[in-house]
């Protein structure tokens, strides 16, 4: 089976610098042979307080042939408890009616996928609970099959036991709960957004990839992560194994947030750095 992941799309009908990228990735996907379609999440720029950027992106996706996937990222139904727009029941509402499940599994095969909400994870509440209860049944359940799982934030950032990154990665408590499961229901693949930058490495038997942004690259505004900035989609291939390639996706314009977060995500504009008058 043949999977294309893309992922940080960051589409949007009133802040449109990114969607000039859409046409040549929608016509890569389409041609790439793929099975499956699964967006990692930052679907829009906005969906976690606009209706609008998630029915405008929602018509985008259906541009794409191929059946398509999706989970939500911190940018569609908001992030950790203290963040500027926090995961509440109305922001995860917009996204299950207007987009559709935030978790779900899929079986192809002798594999099963599953699809988290990986914003849950962190909140301390009933909807975290409620998604590791089915987290858990869904790999208890898969008779045999391999497991490939798919989320918007990565497991870790710089090391597998590193400490709470903030805004980055999956907290350090739910990380572990996470690190349980998948060492006892060989998950072989976990594949994430998120970070702006592409990367594939391992955590013990499980290959990880961040996938590659279809949107911008960070500059200067962040510090440095492993891996290469890159504009473009990951494609996986599942058989006895698991493939991953990373792709520079041709006709891509590969932004530099640094360069226009001031009229797309003003609040964050700070963290650009001023040249010394």
């Amino acid at each position: 089976m043949r999977i294309v992941q893309i992922t940080d799309t960051h589409f949007s009908p009133s802040i449109p610098h990114f969607n000039g990228n859409w046409q040549p990735l929608a016509e890569w996907i389409n041609s790439s042979g793929a099975d499956l379609v699964i967006h990692t999440g930052d679907l829009a720029v906005d969906g976690a307080d606009k209706d609008e950027d998630l029915t405008f992106c929602v018509e985008l996706m259906r541009h794409v042939k191929i059946p398509m996937l999706i989970v939500p990222g911190n940018h569609d139904v908001g992030h950790l408890p203290g963040s500027p727009q926090p995961v509440d029941t109305t922001r995860l509402n917009r996204w299950r009616s207007l987009v559709g499940p935030d978790y779900w599994l899929e079986d192809a095969g002798d594999w099963r996928l599953i699809g988290l909400d990986s914003l849950l994870m962190g909140m301390e509440n009933d909807e975290q609970e409620t998604q590791f209860a089915w987290l858990e049944q869904a790999l208890a359940g898969r008779a045999g099959r391999r497991v490939a799982m798919f989320a918007h934030k990565p497991l870790f950032v710089d090391t597998p036991n590193e400490g709470e990154t903030g805004y980055w990665s999956i907290r350090p408590a739910q990380r572990q709960r996470l690190y349980d499961l998948i060492a006892s229901h060989d998950v072989a693949l976990y594949a994430s957004g998120h970070l702006h930058w592409a990367w594939k490495g391992r955590y013990n038997d499980t290959a990880l990839v961040w996938g590659p942004a279809a949107s911008f690259i960070i500059g200067t505004m962040e510090r440095e992560m492993s891996g290469e900035r890159l504009i473009g989609a990951a494609i996986h291939d599942l058989g006895d194994d698991v493939a991953s390639e990373i792709v520079a996706v041709p006709g891509m314009v590969a932004h530099v947030l640094d360069d226009v977060v001031a009229e797309v995500y003003p609040h964050e504009a700070h963290k650009v750095q001023k040249e010394p008058a």
